[in-house]
């Protein structure tokens, strides 16, 4: 996909997701998008077929799951982020918000931290741990094909604060319902296919 498309793309995910997307985040999104298909593709941190797919499947969805983040959010963890999907987009696009990136690989926490490096990002830390080590009591946590829905139900609620929020993604070919959970539409008109988000908050 052309520079322009991606653009395009990601600029409608931030509509969606009520996000100003301004010039320098657009410019830090493309700095990040040439450092998954030149390093983290090779380096196995995505699948080597990802790479044609990198602007939409990975960074426009991504950026629907600042609909759980505003300015005045407290700390937000990433779980299973993987090379920092769906957690650098979102550090981009909310500079005033810390970020807890957590993974248990090595090597994708390596390749997480070099890309926070070159990004020049503040907000975010990187940390190589299980689901298990994140403490209780978090504000705000994103998942992305991570964990299945029932799973994450158990390992996520029980470390959301009171009035915490959780929102995790997955593939699904229609719309899904699960116990505990809020289903969030994303129109195909946003990215050409329908996408849903599942939502918990803790009472």
């Amino acid at each position: 996909m052309s520079r322009t498309g991606a653009e395009e793309d990601w600029k409608r995910s931030a509509r969606w997701a009520g996000v100003d997307l301004r010039v320098d985040m657009v410019e830090r999104l493309a700095r990040y998008r040439d450092w998954l298909i030149d390093e983290a593709v090779p380096a196995g941190g995505i699948g080597p077929s990802e790479a044609t797919k990198v602007d939409r499947r990975h960074i426009a969805d991504s950026i629907l799951f600042s609909i759980v983040i505003d300015d005045s959010s407290d700390e937000v963890w990433d779980l299973g982020s993987g090379v920092g999907l769906p957690g650098i987009p979102l550090a981009v696009l909310h500079p005033a918000v810390e970020f807890v990136l957590l993974d248990r690989s090595r090597r994708r926490t390596t390749l997480t931290r070099r890309a926070v490096r070159i990004l020049g990002l503040k907000n975010v830390e990187v940390r190589q741990g299980e689901i298990a080590d994140a403490p209780s009591s978090i504000s705000t946590i994103v998942s992305r094909a991570t964990l299945t829905p029932d799973v994450a139900r158990r390992e996520l609620g029980g470390r959301l604060g009171t009035g915490g929020r959780a929102l995790i993604g997955g593939s699904w070919d229609s719309r899904p319902s699960y116990q505990g959970w809020k289903t969030v539409h994303v129109p195909a008109s946003v990215l050409d296919q329908d996408v849903w988000l599942l939502m918990m908050q803790q009472s």
